[in-house]
C-alpha cells in the first residue's frame, strides 16, 4: 500500500520542508518538491530586508508562489500561523492570498484552535498540523478539527523548541498512537538513521528544517551554512522564551543573552527574531544575530543540493 502521506500530499517521498520564515525561497522550495518532497513557503521566504505593513507580507508571499510555480510543477505548501488578535489578522492575509494563487497545501503551526483548523479545511486546503506544544490533546483536537496530517515536533528540533522537553523518541510514538491520522517526525532528523527511527516510532514521514538551512539552494549567508557545518551538537545553547524554548549555536549575541530574564519578554519577541534571521542566518553578521538548529548538527557535515540531502534521508529505506 502507498504511503499514506505520499497519497496525500501527491509526492514521492514523504518529507516536508519546514517553513524557516526567511530561511526559504522559492528556489528552495522547488528544488525540495522537484526532488520529490513538499517544500515549505514561510513567512518573508524569498527576501534578506524588513517588512512594515501585513499587506507587504502577504504580497511577497504572492511573487514567490508565482516564482515557485515557474520553477516546478509539483506541490508546495505555505506556512500559516494560527494565531489570535493582530497575529490573526497577519495569517489571514497571507492565507487570501494562498488561496487567490491557488495553493492548495497548508502547513499550519501555532496552538491546537480547533476553529481555525477547522476554516482552513473549510477553505479546501489539504491540512498539516504541527501544534508548537505537542500532546496527546493537541493530536486529537487535531484530528478532530479535520488536519490531514499531524506533526509531532521533539524537543530536538531547531527554531521554537516546544515548552516541554519530551525528545523525539518519546513524543513521536505518543501522538501516533493517539490518532487515527497519519504522523509526521520532526525534531533532529538529518540522516537516513532518523528516518528509519522516526518510522520505527510510528511515524509515515518526516518533517526537517535544520538540514536543509545547508541545502545548495538555501538563501542562508555561506558562512552561516559553514557555521553550521563547522560546529558540534554539544556547542549549542538552549535559552528559555516565552514559548518555550530556543537552541541556538554561540553566536556573540546569544552568548551575550545568557542569564538574561528579559530575553522572552521583550516588548516584541518577534524584533528578536527578526534579528535573529536575518542578522544570523540571512546576512551571516554572527555578532548580530542568532542561528537557531536542531540537536543533531553534528551529523551534518557539508553543504549538499536538497536533491541529494532527501536521497541520502532516504538510502536503503521502503516506505
Amino acid at each position: 500500500m502507498k504511503n499514506r502521506i505520499c497519497k496525500i500530499l501527491d509526492i514521492e517521498k514523504p518529507i516536508i520542508q519546514g517553513p524557516m520564515l526567511w530561511v526559504t525561497s522559492a528556489e528552495m522550495v522547488a528544488a525540495v518538491s522537484n526532488a520529490g518532497g513538499l517544500g515549505t513557503l514561510g513567512f518573508n521566504g524569498g527576501y534578506t530586508t524588513r517588512v512594515n505593513t501585513i499587506e507587504e507580507t502577504a504580497e511577497r508571499m504572492r511573487v514567490q508562489f508565482r516564482k515557485i510555480r515557474s520553477l516546478t510543477d509539483k506541490p508546495f505548501a505555505f506556512n500559516y500561523g494560527i494565531m489570535e488578535g493582530d497575529g490573526g489578522l497577519f495569517s489571514k492575509a497571507c492565507l487570501d492570498v494562498a488561496i487567490e494563487e491557488g495553493v492548495k497545501y497548508v502547513v499550519a503551526a501555532g496552538d491546537a484552535k480547533e476553529d481555525q483548523i477547522r476554516a482552513l479545511k473549510d477553505a479546501g486546503l489539504t491540512v498539516i498540523f504541527r501544534p508548537l506544544n505537542p500532546s496527546i490533546e493537541a493530536a486529537r483536537i487535531g484530528e478532530r478539527a479535520g488536519a490531514d496530517i499531524i506533526v509531532a515536533t521533539g524537543f530536538d528540533e531547531g527554531g521554537s523548541a516546544p515548552e516541554n522537553t519530551l525528545g523525539t523518541m518519546s513524543i513521536v510514538p505518543v501522538m501516533a498512537d493517539a490518532v487515527d491520522i497519519p504522523v509526521m517526525a520532526a525534531g533532529g532528523i538529518v540522516d537516513s538513521r532518523g528516518v528509519k527511527a522516526s518510522f520505527a516510532l510510528g511515524a509515515e514521514g518526516v518533517f526537517v528544517g535544520t538540514a536543509f538551512i545547508t541545502s545548495e539552494e538555501s538563501p542562508a549567508a555561506q558562512i552561516t551554512k559553514e557555521y553550521i557545518v563547522n560546529h558540534e551538537s554539544t556547542d549549542t545553547i538552549t535559552l528559555k522564551t516565552p514559548v518555550g524554548h530556543e537552541r541556538a549555536l554561540p553566536t556573540e549575541y546569544i552568548k551575550e543573552q545568557i542569564g538574561n530574564e528579559e530575553l522572552g519578554n521583550i516588548p516584541s519577541r518577534m524584533e528578536n527574531v527578526t534579528r535573529a534571521y536575518l542578522d544570523g542566518f540571512m546576512t551571516g553578521e554572527l555578532e548580530k544575530g542568532a542561528i537557531s538548529v536542531n540537536a543533531a548538527i553534528s551529523i551534518i557535515k557539508e553543504i549538499k543540493s536538497c536533491k541529494k540531502i532527501i536521497d541520502d534521508l532516504f538510502s536503503g529505506i521502503e516506505f
